[in-house]
């Protein structure tokens, strides 16, 4: 069903996806109160309750046991190292009036 969706929203509808999904998520909960789904009786049973806890266990055992280690080494020596250290360069270049690394480096191709 998701692609069906999918492929019926163009490239423009999805702009602005936030706002719709919140609206969305509001319309469907006061659709189901109007038909007499009781949403909290359902999240509070013991079968949703249990269903939740094994899903939580799952993902935090995915984490611990195969993402943990490559993406924080991804975020520590990519993201910071590289991204974040430059980021957080030029902007101290900028406040104090320098050019960036971007300026001091060739066009690059780039007709001023």
């Amino acid at each position: 069903m998701f692609n069906r969706v999918k492929k019926l929203m163009t490239k423009k509808q999805m702009n602005g996806g936030l706002v719709k999904l919140v609206i969305l998520i509001v319309v469907a909960i006061l659709v189901l109160s109007y038909l007499g789904f009781d949403l909290k009786t359902f999240i509070e049973s013991d079968q949703t309750q249990g269903n939740l806890k094994y899903v939580w266990a799952f993902a935090v055992d995915v984490w611990q046991n195969y993402l943990k280690s490559p993406l924080t080494y991804l975020w520590n020596e990519v993201f910071i190292r590289y991204i974040w250290s430059a980021f957080t360069s030029n902007m101290d270049k900028i406040k104090s009036g320098e050019p960036t690394d971007l300026e001091l480096s060739p066009s690059m191709g780039v007709k001023q």
